[in-house]
């Protein structure tokens, strides 16, 4: 697996999450319950969306037309 996009947020990792199984890309969140332990942990870059290695650069074309919408 590798980390196609760095979230802000549970929320945002699930859009993203979403967006990708939708265009039947495999997709997984890392971290999402790590955002209970803010203040004891860096506030950013713990919500990771991963995908298959094979899957990498078609993930990033998908998350790279979500956000030009």
């Amino acid at each position: 697996m590798k980390t196609v996009y760095d979230a802000a947020s549970n929320i945002e990792a699930h859009l993203v999450m979403h967006q990708l199984q939708q265009a039947g890309i495999d997709a997984v969140i890392q971290g999402e319950y790590l955002q209970g332990g803010i203040g004891e942990l860096p506030a950013a870059g713990n919500v990771r969306v991963l995908v298959p290695a094979a899957d990498y650069e078609s993930a990033r074309q998908v998350i790279a037309d979500w956000e030009a919408s």
